[in-house]
């Protein structure tokens, strides 16, 4: 989901983001994860300040915050603890003040990733250009298999508001406290959702910067959240390995061998997941996912 949507301008105390791309409703979504956190979790995501235009192209006017990014480095306990609060406090915005602000699904949400994913590990790719064609080739069937189980994919629950992408560059820390920017791909969601997805984006993971059950626990996810975390992580791992294949602009972008180590990890989740259905069986799965 590395796109260039958007230009900021830094003037004082206020930033100005113009959208560059809006045919999904970037700036729509922004202003109004924006508001709902200033109502009911204000002091962590910018305050909305104005909407405006900039000739065709929709600008959000915000609060500028304190803090600098989080570093491509494993985050402290620190602050994992810090982060876990502050999505705890995203997580807990009511749903009815969610949808009467008329918020839709997050981008690649949990009611469309499946799908999504399919068309995507059915396309026809030319390998050519990986380093490893048949390993990256092997994580492809392996992808499409699981893919066509019938618990593959947790029972859709649309819970709570999420920010979608936390690459770590969204995260700003402050030495106390994490706050976030950049909500123009937020929307409906659920917390295990949304934790798989930011311990599986490719800037964070190779980087080891999110540490999986730290997070999970520094939020408080249940028990059969947790298993859903583990669900939907194997389903965002696929998703990068598609976003990495040749012909898609997060292969050029990367250093060569990308891929293959995203290759690497699909399989390495692919087996442990069979080793768990192994031992707990496709019922028990379907009933713990909500299936």
């Amino acid at each position: 989901m590395q796109r260039h949507t958007h230009g900021l301008i830094l003037s004082g105390s206020r930033v100005r983001k113009t959208f560059v791309s809006w045919d999904d409703a970037e700036a729509d979504r922004e202003w109004k994860c924006l508001s709902l956190l200033a109502t009911h979790a204000p002091g962590i995501a910018p305050r909305p300040i104005s909407r405006e235009f900039d000739g065709d192209a929709p600008v959000v006017v915000m609060e500028r915050l304190v803090g600098d990014p989080l570093p491509l480095e494993p985050a402290t306990d620190e602050q994992i603890e810090a982060l876990g609060r502050t999505l705890r406090r995203v997580y807990a915005v009511p749903l009815a003040w969610i949808k009467e602000a008329g918020l839709p699904e997050r981008r690649f949400g949990p009611t469309v990733i499946a799908d999504a994913l399919r068309d995507a590990v059915a396309r026809p790719s030319d390998l050519r250009e990986c380093v490893d064609p048949d390993l990256v080739r092997r994580a492809i069937d392996g992808a499409s298999a699981h893919l066509a189980t019938s618990d593959a994919v947790p029972l859709p629950r649309l819970t709570a508001m999420g920010i979608a992408d936390l690459n770590p560059a969204n995260v700003l820390w402050d030495g106390t406290n994490c706050r976030l920017v950049d909500f123009e791909d937020g929307g409906l969601t659920e917390p295990a959702f949304e934790l798989a997805d930011h311990v599986e984006h490719i800037a964070s993971r190779m980087a080891s910067v999110y540490d999986p059950q730290g997070l999970v626990a520094a939020v408080g996810l249940s028990g059969e959240e947790t298993n859903r975390f583990e669900d939907y992580r194997l389903l965002w791992a696929i998703f990068w390995l598609t976003m990495l294949l040749p012909g898609n602009g997060a292969f050029a972008r990367n250093p060569r061998g990308t891929i293959e180590a995203q290759a690497d990890h699909v399989q390495e989740l692919l087996i442990y997941r069979e080793r768990d259905r192994t031992v707990t069986g496709p019922a028990a799965r379907n009933n713990r996912s909500g299936n």
